[in-house]
Protein backbone atom coordinates (compact mmCIF):
# COMPACT_ATOMS: atom_id res chain seq x y z
CA UNK A 1 0.00 0.00 0.00
CA UNK A 2 1.24 3.43 -0.87
CA UNK A 3 0.30 5.86 1.89
CA UNK A 4 -1.95 8.83 1.17
CA UNK A 5 -1.23 12.39 2.24
CA UNK A 6 -3.98 13.48 4.62
CA UNK A 7 -4.54 16.95 6.04
CA UNK A 8 -6.21 17.38 9.42
CA UNK A 9 -7.62 20.86 9.90
CA UNK A 10 -7.94 21.73 13.59
CA UNK A 11 -7.94 24.58 16.09
CA UNK A 12 -8.07 25.29 19.78
CA UNK A 13 -10.61 23.20 21.69
CA UNK A 14 -10.85 20.53 19.04
CA UNK A 15 -12.33 17.39 20.62
CA UNK A 16 -9.44 15.41 22.11
CA UNK A 17 -10.45 11.91 20.97
CA UNK A 18 -11.48 13.20 17.54
CA UNK A 19 -7.98 14.45 16.78
CA UNK A 20 -5.78 12.03 18.74
CA UNK A 21 -7.35 8.70 17.69
CA UNK A 22 -7.65 9.36 13.92
CA UNK A 23 -4.20 10.97 13.78
CA UNK A 24 -2.54 7.95 15.37
CA UNK A 25 -4.63 5.41 13.47
CA UNK A 26 -3.98 6.98 10.08
CA UNK A 27 -0.24 6.99 10.79
CA UNK A 28 -0.44 3.39 11.99
CA UNK A 29 -1.84 2.17 8.67
CA UNK A 30 0.86 3.94 6.68
CA UNK A 31 -0.58 7.31 5.70
CA UNK A 32 1.27 10.62 5.96
CA UNK A 33 -0.76 12.99 8.16
CA UNK A 34 -0.23 16.73 8.59
CA UNK A 35 -2.15 18.56 11.31
CA UNK A 36 -2.46 22.33 10.86
CA UNK A 37 -4.24 25.26 12.48
CA UNK A 38 -4.65 28.80 11.10
CA UNK A 39 -1.96 31.19 12.30
CA UNK A 40 0.13 28.43 13.85
CA UNK A 41 3.39 26.75 12.88
CA UNK A 42 4.72 23.23 13.23
CA UNK A 43 5.68 22.56 16.85
CA UNK A 44 3.13 24.96 18.30
CA UNK A 45 0.29 23.47 20.32
CA UNK A 46 -3.49 23.67 20.29
CA UNK A 47 -5.71 23.01 23.29
CA UNK A 48 -8.11 20.08 23.13
CA UNK A 49 -11.34 19.44 25.00
CA UNK A 50 -12.84 16.14 26.12
CA UNK A 51 -16.55 15.87 25.40
CA UNK A 52 -18.40 13.18 27.26
CA UNK A 53 -21.94 11.90 27.47
CA UNK A 54 -22.91 11.70 31.12
CA UNK A 55 -26.70 11.76 31.07
CA UNK A 56 -27.24 15.50 30.60
CA UNK A 57 -29.17 17.10 27.76
CA UNK A 58 -25.87 17.65 25.95
CA UNK A 59 -22.25 16.65 26.34
CA UNK A 60 -19.97 17.89 29.11
CA UNK A 61 -16.62 19.50 28.35
CA UNK A 62 -13.36 19.01 30.24
CA UNK A 63 -9.78 20.07 29.51
CA UNK A 64 -7.94 17.69 27.22
CA UNK A 65 -4.32 17.37 26.16
CA UNK A 66 -2.17 19.91 24.37
CA UNK A 67 -1.72 18.66 20.79
CA UNK A 68 1.54 19.57 19.02
CA UNK A 69 0.98 20.51 15.38
CA UNK A 70 3.35 18.75 12.98
CA UNK A 71 2.93 21.14 10.03
CA UNK A 72 2.54 24.87 9.41
CA UNK A 73 -0.77 26.24 8.17
CA UNK A 74 0.65 29.02 5.99
CA UNK A 75 0.96 27.86 2.40
CA UNK A 76 -1.14 24.69 2.83
CA UNK A 77 -2.86 23.74 -0.45
CA UNK A 78 -5.40 21.04 -1.27
CA UNK A 79 -3.22 20.12 -4.26
CA UNK A 80 -0.61 18.74 -1.85
CA UNK A 81 -3.01 16.26 -0.20
CA UNK A 82 -5.20 13.29 -1.08
CA UNK A 83 -7.83 13.82 1.63
CA UNK A 84 -9.09 16.12 4.38
CA UNK A 85 -10.20 15.33 7.94
CA UNK A 86 -12.12 17.80 10.11
CA UNK A 87 -12.43 16.71 13.75
CA UNK A 88 -15.14 18.19 15.94
CA UNK A 89 -15.24 20.01 19.23
CA UNK A 90 -15.54 23.78 19.30
CA UNK A 91 -12.78 24.35 16.73
CA UNK A 92 -14.97 24.11 13.58
CA UNK A 93 -17.17 27.06 14.57
CA UNK A 94 -14.06 29.27 14.82
CA UNK A 95 -12.38 27.81 11.73
CA UNK A 96 -15.49 28.73 9.73
CA UNK A 97 -14.75 32.42 10.32
CA UNK A 98 -11.56 32.28 8.21
CA UNK A 99 -12.11 32.88 4.48
CA UNK A 100 -8.90 31.06 3.58
CA UNK A 101 -10.01 27.98 5.56
CA UNK A 102 -13.35 27.97 3.72
CA UNK A 103 -11.52 28.22 0.38
CA UNK A 104 -9.28 25.30 1.40
CA UNK A 105 -12.31 23.12 2.23
CA UNK A 106 -13.95 24.13 -1.06
CA UNK A 107 -10.80 23.16 -2.98
CA UNK A 108 -10.88 19.62 -1.53
CA UNK A 109 -14.58 19.31 -2.39
CA UNK A 110 -14.12 20.78 -5.88
CA UNK A 111 -11.36 18.26 -6.61
CA UNK A 112 -13.59 15.46 -5.23
CA UNK A 113 -11.01 14.38 -2.67
CA UNK A 114 -12.25 12.37 0.34
CA UNK A 115 -13.42 14.51 3.25
CA UNK A 116 -14.22 13.13 6.70
CA UNK A 117 -15.96 15.28 9.31
CA UNK A 118 -16.85 14.15 12.81
CA UNK A 119 -19.28 15.70 15.26
CA UNK A 120 -19.15 19.51 14.88
CA UNK A 121 -16.84 19.15 11.85
CA UNK A 122 -19.97 19.40 9.70
CA UNK A 123 -20.25 23.05 10.78
CA UNK A 124 -17.18 23.78 8.67
CA UNK A 125 -18.60 21.86 5.71
CA UNK A 126 -21.82 23.84 6.02
CA UNK A 127 -19.95 27.16 6.29
CA UNK A 128 -17.96 26.28 3.16
CA UNK A 129 -21.17 25.51 1.27
CA UNK A 130 -20.02 22.12 -0.02
CA UNK A 131 -22.69 19.69 1.24
CA UNK A 132 -25.85 20.70 -0.60
CA UNK A 133 -27.77 17.59 -1.67
CA UNK A 134 -25.53 15.24 0.34
CA UNK A 135 -26.45 12.85 3.15
CA UNK A 136 -24.51 14.24 6.12
CA UNK A 137 -24.37 13.27 9.78
CA UNK A 138 -23.18 15.47 12.61
CA UNK A 139 -23.69 16.02 16.30
CA UNK A 140 -27.46 16.62 16.70
CA UNK A 141 -26.91 20.24 17.80
CA UNK A 142 -25.49 20.91 14.30
CA UNK A 143 -28.63 19.61 12.56
CA UNK A 144 -29.98 23.07 11.70
CA UNK A 145 -26.70 24.17 10.11
CA UNK A 146 -26.52 20.99 8.02
CA UNK A 147 -30.11 21.47 6.84
CA UNK A 148 -29.60 25.18 6.11
CA UNK A 149 -26.58 24.22 3.98
CA UNK A 150 -28.95 22.16 1.82
CA UNK A 151 -27.83 18.73 3.02
CA UNK A 152 -30.00 15.80 4.07
CA UNK A 153 -29.22 15.50 7.79
CA UNK A 154 -28.81 11.87 8.86
CA UNK A 155 -30.08 11.22 12.37
CA UNK A 156 -28.14 8.08 13.29
CA UNK A 157 -26.86 6.43 16.45
CA UNK A 158 -23.76 7.96 18.05
CA UNK A 159 -21.70 4.94 16.99
CA UNK A 160 -22.73 4.97 13.31
CA UNK A 161 -21.43 6.82 10.26
CA UNK A 162 -22.59 7.80 6.77
CA UNK A 163 -20.70 7.85 3.48
CA UNK A 164 -22.05 9.85 0.55
CA UNK A 165 -19.59 10.07 -2.31
CA UNK A 166 -16.44 11.77 -1.04
CA UNK A 167 -17.99 12.64 2.34
CA UNK A 168 -17.69 10.44 5.42
CA UNK A 169 -19.48 11.90 8.45
CA UNK A 170 -20.37 10.79 11.96
CA UNK A 171 -22.14 12.30 14.99
CA UNK A 172 -19.40 11.92 17.62
CA UNK A 173 -16.29 10.04 18.75
CA UNK A 174 -18.18 6.85 19.73
CA UNK A 175 -18.46 6.34 15.94
CA UNK A 176 -14.68 6.08 15.43
CA UNK A 177 -14.78 2.40 14.42
CA UNK A 178 -17.55 3.08 11.88
CA UNK A 179 -16.35 6.31 10.28
CA UNK A 180 -12.66 5.39 10.27
CA UNK A 181 -13.50 2.09 8.52
CA UNK A 182 -15.60 3.95 5.95
CA UNK A 183 -12.93 6.64 5.47
CA UNK A 184 -10.28 3.97 4.88
CA UNK A 185 -12.58 2.38 2.28
CA UNK A 186 -13.01 5.72 0.48
CA UNK A 187 -9.22 6.22 0.61
CA UNK A 188 -8.69 2.75 -0.85
CA UNK A 189 -6.59 1.66 2.13
CA UNK A 190 -5.99 -2.06 2.36
CA UNK A 191 -5.14 -3.54 5.73
CA UNK A 192 -3.76 -7.06 5.82
CA UNK A 193 -4.45 -9.00 8.99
Amino acid sequence: MSGKRILILAGDFVEDYEIMVPFQMLLMVGHHVDVVSPGKKAGEKIATAIHDFEGHQTYTEKPGHAFALNATYAGVKADDYDALLIPGGRAPEQLGTYDDVLELVRAFAHDEKPIAAVCHGAQLLAAAGVISGRRISAYPACRAEVLLAGADYQSIAMDEAVTDGIFVTAPAWPAHPAWIRQFLDVLGTEIKL
